[in-house]
């Protein structure tokens, strides 16, 4: 089986991961969540496998070399991001589409390399200013990093417009509400 992929992007801290969770709960019978494979250090809440495939930056390399990922990118510098075709195929082949969770530009890049097998979203934060605060109450950024993760988030909202919708989350009821719908009616075209 060849599904449909639904893709959730957004600068990091906008509520895109709460959301994807939303519709796989909606959706669990429909949907599987793809797993990306990153090079950064895993967090004390997250499992490799079921957050992430977590590689050494050799063999995320080798796996680029190898054609392996339907997209890649290096995000911020040392830190790989990208998606297994494997990981796609495995899904499929169980019968199910597949959500995306992921940055930005990977999310725009597998949009192009998939056309309209894919619904790319854009979540958008109502503000940096607000961004930046929710970044602030993970508790997992240096000010550095929240400083790189800001700045990034400026670019990022300037290339919203190339995705298929963009979903604002300033309610995160209604920005729920409203991803359930629009993923709704993507599965029935």
């Amino acid at each position: 089986m060849n599904g449909k992929l639904i893709i959730f992007s957004a600068p990091s801290g906008a509520g895109k991961t709460t959301i994807v969770h939303n519709i796989l709960k909606r959706f669990s019978d429909q949907i599987e969540f793809s797993i990306s494979a990153c090079t950064r250090s895993m967090r004390p809440n997250e499992t490799n496998g079921k957050d992430y495939y977590f590689m050494t930056t050799e063999e995320f390399k080798n796996k680029i070399k190898k054609n392996e990922f339907a997209e890649w990118e290096e995000v911020y510098t040392g830190q790989f991001y990208g998606t297994l075709k494997s990981e796609i195929q495995r899904i499929w082949n169980s019968g199910k589409h597949v959500i995306f969770d992921l940055d930005v530009q990977g999310g725009l890049n597998l949009k192009r390399y998939f056309g309209r097998q894919a619904y790319a979203l854009f979540v958008m934060p109502p503000s940096l200013e607000i961004l930046e605060l929710r970044l602030k109450q993970r508790q997992t950024e240096t000010p550095e990093s929240l400083a790189r993760r800001v700045a990034k988030a400026k670019h990022e909202i300037e290339v919203a417009d190339q995705f298929d919708k963009i979903l604002v989350n300033e309610n995160l009821d209604k920005a729920c509400s409203d991803a359930e719908k629009l993923v709704s009616e993507f599965l029935r075209k």
